[in-house]
């Protein structure tokens, strides 16, 4: 284990799934269940998720070097253009994705049925995310995949534990545009060192 890249893959992910719709599902969850219990929902399909993302980052590592750094050096860039395009409308945008998730989560539950609807909402929600293609693209760059899975994991629970617990009180201080101008700034942080090793 290494706690160095915990550490910058716990940063990376936080500040990109801050403003994502993530965020945005487990707070509208807390509001119709047990917030415990959509915590418990949500870090059980993150859990999911983000084995499935380290499995193919460690696959991805059999592939020729220079091939796995090029790649994740294109989804960094990606992921920066993704949230800079993304910030302006990204406070106008949270209104509507709290109405999408609101409608999913009609019917009260208590319980394990609170913990199942939070999973499945989640889990169908996060596919092909960007924080699942960086954590891809950071066991690719690191190659140590139990030290990316508990980064990744963590700041997914960091996130909607936030969201679960004070999102509500977050959003009226923190403009989400502001927190995608800064997770691009990140990406194009990890394209610049990755674009560094190819050179060399």
């Amino acid at each position: 284990m290494d706690l160095a890249v915990i550490a910058i893959v716990f940063g990376a992910i936080f500040i990109v799934e801050l403003p994502d719709k993530t965020f945005i599902a487990a707070l509208v969850l807390s509001t119709r269940y047990r917030p415990l219990a959509v915590w418990v929902g949500v870090g059980l399909a993150f859990l999911v998720q983000t084995l499935i993302a380290v499995l193919a980052g460690h696959l991805a590592t059999y592939l020729p070097d220079t091939l796995v750094k090029t790649v994740a050096l294109l989804i960094f860039l990606v992921g920066a253009f993704v949230l800079y395009r993304s910030a302006p409308g990204a406070d106008a945008e949270e209104k509507q994705q709290e109405e999408e998730f609101a409608a999913k989560a009609t019917h009260a539950r208590t319980g394990l049925k609170a913990v199942l609807a939070s999973f499945l909402v989640l889990f169908a929600a996060e596919w092909g995310d960007l924080s699942q293609l960086l954590t891809i693209s950071m066991i690719a760059r690191y190659g140590h995949p139990v030290s990316v899975f508990i980064g990744a994991w963590a700041a997914l629970l960091t996130v909607s534990g936030l969201a679960v617990l004070s999102g509500r009180v977050l959003l009226r201080y923190i403009r989400l545009s502001t927190v995608h101008y800064v997770g691009a700034a990140v990406c194009l942080v990890l394209a610049a060192v990755t674009a560094v090793e190819l050179l060399r």
